[in-house]
């Protein structure tokens, strides 16, 4: 079977920039399986998704990663070249509720979510059993309430080297109730996903599903973004709802929200190995 690669760019859009992609692959000796692109008459800004397959022996890697970044350069293109079959490498964070990560864990089990997950972090012990069911390894790193800065800094400094270790691709806050530093943020720019429930800001804090069964609201849902240094201020990469009435419970509410939020995360976080996200500013293109 032929490799096959994954290629993304974003620039400045103008006339003849598809041509140049396909022709260059061409050139190479690549077949594409398929492509997505899109302009935004807004931002002014073009990209391109192109999942290919390499067919020519006589083409090695090293020089089609070489021509690639010529073309890059030529277009003053962002662009990325990934192997298509590589899984990416994911550390998961949780805390104390665990719907999204027993969700993230059994489609990784079943196939369904290519990737590989080398380490599961949480500042409690509630899920060190479910982690030792998938055989991956559980590191607790404890984090006091109301612990000082040095305190918080040091455990991220713990973090830091887990994905440094095992060479992270993705980190996913599977309901990771910890704010990040915003150095970590920045540390993490573009490779770190969160999932919260869509009624961020109007109910913040504790027990958002009770606040929002008390105003009688007729939605729920989830949103998953990008991490960043403002809180759940991101962008956006999935959002779904589904509706609710008035004769439904608080109970009835949260696991309603909690299936959302599961199903949300999972996309994005799938998305996000498969290489179809690329950012716009504060906002995602996101290619089906």
């Amino acid at each position: 079977m032929y490799p096959e690669y994954i290629l993304t760019l974003s620039c400045l859009d103008h006339r003849g920039i598809v041509l140049r992609v396909s022709g260059f692959l061409a050139e190479h000796g690549c077949n594409i399986i398929d492509s997505a692109q899109f302009g935004d008459p807004e931002s002014k800004l073009f990209f391109m998704r192109v999942h290919f397959a390499l067919e020519d022996d006589a083409m090695s890697d090293e020089l089609l990663r070489a021509g690639f970044g010529s073309l890059c350069a030529d277009l003053g293109a962002e662009g990325a070249l990934q192997d298509a079959r590589r899984k990416p490498r994911v550390l998961i964070m949780v805390s104390k509720i665990g719907h999204c990560l027993n969700d993230l864990l059994f489609r990784y089990r079943s196939g369904l979510l290519p990737v590989e997950i080398p380490a599961i972090v949480s500042n409690h012990m509630d899920f060190y059993q479910l982690a030792a069911s998938y055989n991956i390894p559980f590191h607790h790193l404890p984090l006091e309430a109301g612990a000082g800065e040095s305190a918080k800094l040091a455990q991220e400094a713990r973090i830091i080297d887990l994905l440094d270790t095992h060479r992270i691709d993705l980190v996913v806050l599977a309901r990771y109730m910890q704010i990040l530093s915003p150095g970590l943020c920045e540390a993490l720019k573009g490779r770190a996903i969160n999932i919260h429930h869509s009624f961020l800001p109007s109910f913040k804090g504790a027990r958002p599903y009770a606040q929002a069964h008390k105003r009688g609201v007729k939605l729920i849902g989830a949103t998953a973004h990008f991490v960043t240094g403002d809180l759940d201020e991101g962008p956006i990469i999935e959002q779904d709802v589904e509706r609710v009435d008035h004769a439904m419970s608080v109970d009835q509410l949260t696991a309603i929200g909690r299936d959302v939020e599961s199903v949300v995360l999972a996309r994005a976080v799938k998305w996000f190995v498969e290489h179809r996200i690329l950012l716009n500013g504060d906002k995602t293109v996101v290619f089906s």
